[in-house]
């Protein structure tokens, strides 16, 4: 019996997908409910998986843009298919005398069937340091070499022998090579939505500075019992979401959105955190982050944050939020004006943390200072909200305590003023 495989739907208003890679090869034997194949959407990268085991047939090539419910691949479930990958595994489990002669027989072939397929700029690259292509075969087999193998091979390989010295190689420029990738789905919805934001939004951004010492304070003193207790490291993400949660309490219009002439008030906070993956940016949701707490902040990171990695993220993970948090202090970033994340009306953007001279009680010391960001639509927040909001989320970074009091001054909370 012939099946076919299809396109699913990723979700609602999403009629096209790009196949991103094929898991199996044609021909191959699969099982029921393996993985076959990953596919693009402009939210997510999913996997397909197969409905029956038996003889796959790919009908499609990877980076076809293909419509919801198309046909990729079929299974016959009365063949039997290649079955490569138990092949080597039982290559990999035979005596060591047994892979000896398999090795002798290898080199005995001719070298025409042992050449790989290079590219120009590789030859090139083997042909400048002293090396053949029979070297570089016997150093990493079974692989289309491109320009970064062959940097490893040139790089690693031992008592290389090179014609003349020569200056040390920095792996970049000498050649007038090019190279072209077709952007993802995702990447191209994603350009999409950033120039549409520019231009359809009244986007500006409000600057601050936050004195990071009483925190790193906090995390020095009690990281290690925090993380014996909830088996989680204690970041600072935690404490910047915990602060925006208040500050979205006491500037409610920061966690609104607009939709034509009126405005959609929340009365929770799902806070998106941006993720850079090799796929793109992904900002998976943390749902109704305003009742979490500190450790259950960080343990919802830490699951997104694996999920996103692994590709793993699923459209409910991302589907919708109200405000979302940037990081690109990771990176080093200093400061910037971070991009909107429609159709939400505001963004926080975290930056590196720098010891900065600042004045303390009239004295000049020397703390560890982070330059934050909010880019906020300015057609639902006026300028002294967006302040206040940043201000707001300043004080309880500042002063951890005030979180406890949903950002209300502990000794006026004593006095009852």
């Amino acid at each position: 019996m012939i099946i076919e495989i299809k396109v699913p739907s990723p979700g609602e208003s999403i009629t096209e997908v790009q196949l991103a890679s094929w898991l199996v090869a044609e021909g191959e034997q699969v099982e029921k409910d393996q993985e076959v194949a990953e596919i693009d959407s402009d939210k997510a990268t999913l996997t397909i998986s197969a409905g029956d085991g038996g003889k796959i047939s790919l009908k499609a090539v990877e980076g076809d843009n293909l419509k919801v419910g198309a046909v990729i691949a079929t299974i016959d479930t009365e063949a039997a298919g290649t079955k490569k990958k138990k092949e080597q595994v039982v290559k990999e489990e035979k005596p060591a005398e047994t892979v000896e002669k398999a090795d002798k027989k290898e080199e005995a072939k001719p070298e025409k069937e042992r050449i790989m397929q290079l590219s120009p700029l590789a030859k090139k690259m083997l042909e400048e340091s002293g090396n053949t292509e029979q070297d570089f075969v016997d150093f990493l087999r079974k692989y289309r070499a491109g320009k970064k193998d062959v940097e490893f091979f040139i790089a690693g390989k031992p008592e290389q022998v090179t014609s003349a010295p020569a200056l040390p190689a920095t792996g970049w420029g000498g050649t007038r090579d090019q190279e072209r990738q077709k952007l993802s789905t995702l990447r191209i919805k994603l350009s999409e939505r950033l120039v549409s934001v520019k231009n359809e939004t009244a986007m500006l951004t409000t600057f601050n500075e936050v004195n990071m010492t009483p925190i790193i304070e906090i995390r020095k003193k009690y990281k290690e019992i925090f993380k014996e207790k909830f088996g989680v490291g204690l970041g600072f993400m935690s404490f910047f979401t915990k602060a925006v949660t208040i500050g979205l309490q006491h500037f409610p219009k920061a966690n609104a959105q607009l939709d034509g002439n009126e405005i959609v008030m929340h009365d929770y906070a799902d806070i998106g955190i941006a993720v850079s993956t090799p796929k793109g940016l992904m900002v998976p949701v943390l749902r109704n982050a305003e009742q979490m707490s500190l450790a259950g902040i960080e343990l919802k990171i830490k699951e997104l944050a694996v999920k996103a990695r692994d590709g793993k993220l699923s459209l409910d993970d991302m589907k919708g939020g109200t405000f979302t948090i940037t990081n690109g202090g990771v990176f080093g970033s200093m400061l910037s004006t971070p991009i909107i994340n429609p159709p939400q009306s505001a963004i926080l953007g975290m930056h590196n943390i720098v010891e900065r001279p600042i004045a303390v009680n009239g004295k000049v010391e020397i703390h560890p200072v982070m330059y934050v960001a909010v880019s906020y639509d300015h057609r639902i927040i006026d300028g002294s909200e967006s302040v206040g909001f940043l201000v707001k989320v300043k004080e309880m970074l500042e002063d951890p305590t005030k979180m406890l009091l949903g950002g209300g001054d502990p000794v006026k909370t004593l006095l009852q003023l």
